[in-house]
């Protein structure tokens, strides 16, 4: 490791986490949110919602992220009617195909995760809300997803980890990312360790962050447990931990 060539080069890979973090946390916003729809359209008694929530996570998760980006990239631009539309400025950027990928394949899979969360809540809690006359989407707003989104924010970790890892191949459709940049400086300088190697190390401290942001945000919404765990027997929990059931 040649440490004056390392100091030569981060400056560069400064720059291309500033783009890994803006990726990582648009697609992570963006595919969340998909997922909610996504997931709610999986456990819908409906078979018209089901079966096609069933198939779009079918086709994302069994198919290879790769070839889901260059699909979006290169495989868009041949239509002549893509090119002449309004989504065409959208669609010809590498970076926005990125994120487009990217969310994409962020819904299938928080989707199928919070799918199982929601079927994962206390039946109790649900046949609570529907004795004071809730109505299913009232319940699912106030009752169940608030429960399975904080039951699942371990998972939601992993696969912002997942998705982090995911997106060093980005670079292959010309996004100057933390990859794309380590890339880069190895093909001009032939050096191959010292900008690989660095650049792990940053993809290890967003690592960190990530993790340690998760875990601040699940102790965040699990005050009301510890406080009810911190109640003497016999004795009434902190009024801080109890929760009326229409502020859920």
């Amino acid at each position: 490791m040649d440490l004056d060539f390392v100091q030569r080069i981060v400056g560069n890979l400064l720059n291309g986490v500033v783009v890994t973090i803006i990726l990582v946390a648009a697609s992570m916003v963006c595919g969340n949110a998909m997922a909610v729809p996504v997931a709610l359209a999986r456990v819908s008694p409906r078979w018209w919602l089901k079966a096609p929530a069933f198939l779009f996570i079918l086709c994302i998760r069994g198919t290879p992220l790769i070839v889901q980006m260059f699909m979006i990239y290169y495989g868009l631009a041949q239509f002549p009617a893509v090119r002449h539309s309004v989504l065409w400025p959208i669609l010809r950027e590498p970076m926005w195909c990125a994120v487009i990928s990217l969310s994409i394949s962020t819904a299938a899979y928080s989707g199928e995760v919070l799918r199982g969360a929601i079927q994962a809540v206390p039946r109790g809690e649900v046949e609570a809300a529907r004795s004071v006359g809730m109505r299913r989407g009232l319940m699912m707003r106030r009752i169940v997803l608030p429960v399975a989104l904080r039951q699942s924010l371990p998972v939601f970790a992993n696969e912002t980890v997942l998705l982090l890892k995911a997106s060093a191949i980005v670079f292959t459709i010309t996004v100057r990312d933390l990859m794309g940049e380590a890339n880069i400086i190895r093909a001009q300088t032939f050096r191959t360790y010292e900008p690989l190697i660095t650049a792990a190390l940053m993809y290890l401290v967003l690592t960190w962050i990530i993790v340690r942001a998760f875990a601040w945000l699940e102790a965040r919404l699990s005050i009301h447990r510890r406080a009810i765990s911190a109640a003497a027997p016999g004795r009434p929990a902190p009024a801080a931990a109890t929760v009326p059931l229409d502020a859920r």
